[in-house]
């Protein structure tokens, strides 16, 4: 079956939350008739060859792509970065530290859990992580294994998410220093998912994006997610005005694991016009 776009640049795999190998994930954006995705893992750009690969093979355009977690006082924000250079060691060096304190921050979730009665195997969370970026996510998948909730999304709802028992908080930069960061790289900074969302638990609005945006801008933000997972027409419209205001490129996508959740946004569900592409091209100067 089709998607609605042609463009999804929302996507995860196995090297980081996502269900999909690279190739398998490609395929299937193939067959939704995607024309241009990107891979934006958690933390990690390992995925990125593999998927860069699998999209040659079957003539899918890709963009390079990353997603930072960010703190704001106490608020998660996430922000995504497309174009990426693999080949940057200083951020390769703060990937790895996050990393390894996504490592120490899963294990402590787990040992939590344990306490409060819900038992699950650590080793059984990196089996399913498969050498990727350690996350929440894959101790909800584990949690669904055992029968302890029905889907992820309930997991994150009532066991690992912030009012849950097994909650532990993230050690986190802030928006400005992400941003910072991809603008060094040569990448290029989008904020993601400002809305809420029903499909992800614990996704809610940012508090003042008139504020934050001019902030992220003087440093080098250009873009903002407008088509994003199970987004309405009237939060696609608030957001198309909020990029028109700040004069930032739309981008979205799905947002896409695989998660089985009963909701989910599968790849060319959602996601921003062929023009977008071209602006981010025309940005980093790619004909």
């Amino acid at each position: 079956m089709l998607g609605s776009t042609e463009v999804d640049l929302h996507l995860h795999t196995t090297y980081s939350d996502g269900r999909m190998k690279p190739k398998e994930l490609v395929r299937l954006c193939k067959q939704r008739g995607l024309k241009t995705i990107s891979v934006t893992d958690h933390d990690t750009t390992f995925g990125l060859r593999e998927s860069l690969k699998a999209s040659k093979s079957v003539g899918i355009e890709f963009i390079p792509g990353i997603e930072l977690g960010t703190d704001l006082g106490g608020e998660e924000i996430h922000v995504l970065g497309y174009f990426v250079n693999e080949e940057d060691l200083r951020l390769q060096a703060i990937l790895k530290e996050i990393r390894e304190d996504r490592l120490v921050r899963a294990n402590k979730i787990v040992k939590k859990l344990s306490d409060y009665g819900v038992r699950v195997s650590w080793n059984r969370v990196l089996e399913l992580a498969a050498g990727g970026s350690v996350g929440r996510p894959h101790i909800a998948y584990a949690l669904v294994e055992l029968g302890y909730v029905q889907n992820p999304k309930d997991a994150f709802d009532n066991l690992i998410g912030v009012a849950g028992p097994g909650f532990v908080p993230r050690s986190l930069m802030s928006p400005v220093e992400a941003v910072e960061l991809l603008t060094n790289n040569g990448s290029l900074p989008v904020l993601a998912h400002p809305l809420m969302s029903k499909a992800k638990s614990g996704r809610k609005d940012i508090n003042g994006l008139d504020d934050l945006i001019p902030a992220l801008k003087k440093v080098g933000l250009i873009g903002i997610e407008v088509h994003y997972g199970d987004y309405s027409i009237d939060q696609k419209r608030n957001l198309n005005c909020i990029a028109q205001k700040f004069g930032l490129v739309p981008c979205g996508g799905s947002d896409y694991h695989a998660a089985g959740n009963p909701v989910e946004t599968e790849p060319g569900d959602m996601g921003p016009t062929l023009e977008s592409v071209e602006n981010l091209k025309k940005i980093k100067n790619i004909s």
